[in-house]
């Protein structure tokens, strides 16, 4: 999944990348509402951390402007403003939780699967087609209850399309989804990501769940069940 981290103090959103990019996420990061603005514009996020009071436009008032524009994206606020009234503020504009620095990395990212499960409608951190389940949260995959090895990037590919299960999702949604702004190769590179991940998830076994959708992109599909008698 990829994260936004908006927030003013340098190295505490330097620290936040650092701590979710080790968790696996996709993380870009920006200092004040306006740079924020201009990231939402051009990537697609799956959550927001979000600090109250910044430059040139806070918090609130980006939140405010997001949801009254239709954003939907899950909005969690990081903030030393610890206030009843500021959280019923930021809960009532729309946010979907609130953590008070100083705050846990494990509490965070706890709090942000939760977010994120909510906002997909699932309850759970298991995601499957046929007989391969991810667990997000352990970050291991298995097929047949055997465990498969992934790269970070391959582990976050077949997430994206477990979550998106039976959707096709283009070269460009992938790339736009997996790899920050700071990438900079070509898209020749999610080809050669998602034909080593294939290998690993169907070669030598049946049914094949990772399918090309010629000219359009990669799919992954629940298995059809046999008729019966066969």
């Amino acid at each position: 999944m990829r994260i936004l981290v908006v927030e003013d103090e340098r190295d505490l959103n330097l620290l936040l990348q650092k701590v979710l990019k080790r968790a696996g996420y996709t993380v870009d990061g920006c200092y004040d509402g306006e740079e924020a603005q201009l990231h939402l514009l051009g990537a697609e996020y799956d959550a927001i951390l979000l600090d109250v009071m910044m430059p040139k436009k806070d918090g609130y008032t980006l939140i405010r402007e997001l949801r009254e524009q239709g954003v939907d994206t899950p909005v969690l606020f990081l903030t030393a403003r610890d206030s009843v009234g500021d959280r019923v503020r930021g809960l009532d504009l729309g946010a979907d939780d609130y953590l008070i620095k100083p705050f846990d990395f494990d509490e965070l990212l706890a709090r942000i699967r939760a977010m994120t499960r909510k906002h997909a409608g699932v309850r759970t951190n298991l995601f499957s087609a046929g007989d391969l389940v991810l667990d997000a949260q352990s970050r291991k995959v298995t097929r047949g209850g055997q465990e498969i090895s992934l790269l970070p990037k391959e582990f976050s590919i077949l997430e994206y399309l477990l979550r998106n299960k039976e959707k096709v999702l283009s070269r460009e949604q992938i790339e736009n989804r997996i790899w920050n702004y700071e990438f900079s190769g070509s898209s020749n590179n999610v080809d050669g990501y998602m034909s080593r991940l294939r290998k690993k998830i169907d070669e030598g076994r049946e049914p094949r769940l990772i399918h090309t959708v010629k000219g359009v992109g990669w799919v992954i599909r629940e298995p059809a069940e046999k008729e019966a008698g066969q």
